[in-house]
């Protein structure tokens, strides 16, 4: 593995673990067992690193496959449900993006790249016939990514993300019906990602 990888992971680890306040760049140079050097030369300050696991959250997420549309959606956050539950990398790049105010980095673009990542899924839906005429899906997309947000956050703090897959479940279904038609949503189906694969 590369020594910015190897950064990367032992922040993503750390900042996972403390938080940002609580991290410093010698507790990541120890759980990475590298180099102050190597440290400064990849991403120059404790900032830097904070930034990278931030924007890079999603780098180890194997999507689930299908077709493109709202099941596949509802499919993804389903997924990332399951996945903060014990992605290091995501769960610390998420904890990062919502408490940046704390290290002033005020990276907003992570959230503005979920959004587009849910915006295609239902532009994708349009095209199948499968939203209501007047769904606006910039809008519903931006939507979704603060109510996951908000929905992650409760999570955390009830139960560490252990009743996540559920409140994302209860979430879609208080917001369907302002997005899809009765139909459509009786088809879709809800699928949890677990350790040993998905069940419906």
């Amino acid at each position: 593995m590369r020594t910015r990888e190897v950064l990367l992971r032992a922040a993503a680890e750390v900042f996972g673990e403390v938080g940002y306040p609580g991290a410093s760049i010698t507790k990541i140079i120890d759980r990475a067992g590298v180099t102050t050097g190597a440290v400064y030369f990849h991403f120059r300050s404790k900032e830097g690193l904070a930034r990278a696991v931030i924007q890079e959250q999603a780098a180890d997420l194997d999507f689930p496959e299908g077709e493109p549309g709202l099941q596949h959606l509802l499919d993804l956050t389903l997924y990332l449900a399951s996945e903060l539950q014990r992605n290091t990398l995501l769960r610390a790049g998420v904890r990062l993006a919502v408490e940046q105010s704390e290290a002033g980095l005020q990276e907003y673009s992570i959230y503005e790249w979920w959004a587009e990542r849910f915006g295609e899924e239902l532009d994708e839906a349009r095209g199948r016939g499968e939203l209501l005429p007047d769904a606006d899906t910039g809008a519903f997309a931006s939507t979704l990514v603060a109510a996951f947000t908000g929905a992650q956050i409760m999570s955390q703090l009830a139960s560490g993300r252990a009743d996540l897959p559920r409140r994302i479940t209860s979430m879609w279904r208080c917001l369907l019906p302002g997005l899809a038609p009765a139909d459509v949503i009786g088809r879709l189906e809800f699928t949890t990602y677990g350790e040993e694969g998905s069940t419906r």
